[in-house]
């Protein structure tokens, strides 16, 4: 059988770049993808924490990339051999009750499972299951390197914080985490106007790339935080909280954030549970989202993409071979010292 290179997941919190099987059709609805460029997310690191425990040890990781289709199963109809493809971090097979609601995360056949289920996207090839409706075609004369980043993070930003956090013309929003998904939510935030957009994090240069991307005030994490965000919306709080770093801590702070008649949304991926203040919330009729990417919203940004009006490149700081993969999760897993936010992989 033909080999190829992946990157496993060791059950131990480690990967390790070894050699695998080349995977084959296994459904009609099978297409196998060889990626050109791939990624990897804070859920992955979550994955390395034992955060996730369905997901098992000798896993392919990674469940975002670009590639070209290289064989497409006899049930595919809307790719050939040769198209080049967005891959879609969520798998649906479009037609269960749960994708008829737009539910694709919930799909019963798909759902998130690359990377978590099934083997993923850091290898030199992928099986893409349900491939009609979990590939896009790549517009044309688009920077391959940029697109990378509509597989998840752009629409977990969109679906998950703006939309599910009520963002609106001439609201306040703060941004709790200035990594790539906050940043996400912070570009996708600015398509539908707010008066101001806060962002929140420990590290300077994130905060600096915010005020690249459009934040109209950025502080740094600590003390103090609650009564400078009143005191930059009149001692209002803001009316959306997104939280995008997935510890108790700043799930509590957008509590202490958020104005009466507001909406926290919540898009960090939380290994423990955190406090509800529900003494301080119960009579401020705030709304608690929450929500797994659906990517219901990618043909949308495809198309704001291809028009230009997304910076998704800007996401991007690093970028590594693929046999460089072990040094690239290093980096990033020491995010704040090497200035990181999104690996691009790069295939030979």
């Amino acid at each position: 059988m033909t080999m190829m290179r992946a990157i496993i997941y060791d059950g131990k919190g480690g990967v390790n770049l070894k050699e695998r099987n080349r995977p084959r059709i296994e459904d009609p609805t099978d297409a196998i993808v060889k990626i050109i460029y791939t990624t990897i997310c804070g859920t992955d690191l979550h994955i390395l924490g034992g955060h996730v425990p369905s997901c098992k040890a000798d896993r392919v990781l990674g469940h975002e990339g670009v590639g070209v289709v290289d064989v497409a199963g006899p049930g595919v109809k809307r790719f050939k051999e040769g198209d080049k493809v967005l891959i879609s971090c969520i798998s649906s097979c479009a037609t269960c009750k749960f994708c008829r609601k737009g539910m694709y995360s919930h799909c019963e056949l798909g759902g998130w499972c690359l990377g978590h289920t099934t083997d993923g996207t850091q290898a030199e090839y992928t099986r893409i299951p349900l491939a009609d409706s979990s590939l896009y075609p790549v517009p044309e004369n688009v920077d391959l390197k940029a697109l990378v980043m509509l597989s998840d993070i752009l629409p977990t930003g969109l679906e998950c914080g703006v939309l599910n956090g009520r963002v609106q013309p001439g609201c306040t929003v703060a941004i709790i985490g200035a990594g790539p998904v906050g940043l996400s939510a912070l570009i996708t935030a600015q398509l539908y106007s707010p008066s101001m957009i806060i962002c929140i994090d420990k590290d300077p240069s994130r905060l600096e790339v915010a005020k690249k991307l459009g934040a109209t005030m950025t502080i740094e994490a600590g003390a103090g935080v609650e009564n400078k965000v009143k005191d930059a919306t009149n001692g209002m709080g803001v009316d959306t909280a997104i939280e995008a770093v997935g510890f108790p801590a700043t799930l509590e702070l957008a509590q202490d954030l958020v104005a009466a008649g507001g909406t926290i949304a919540n898009i960090g991926v939380h290994g423990e549970s955190c406090n509800l203040k529900i003494d301080k919330l119960w009579g401020h009729n705030i709304t608690l989202t929450t929500r797994l990417v659906d990517t219901v919203t990618t043909p949308m940004l495809l198309r704001l993409f291809a028009s230009g009006n997304i910076r998704a490149k800007d996401l991007i700081t690093h970028d590594f071979k693929f046999g460089d993969m072990e040094e690239a999760y290093s980096t990033f897993k020491s995010a704040s010292k090497h200035n990181a936010l999104k690996m691009l992989i790069s295939m030979e």
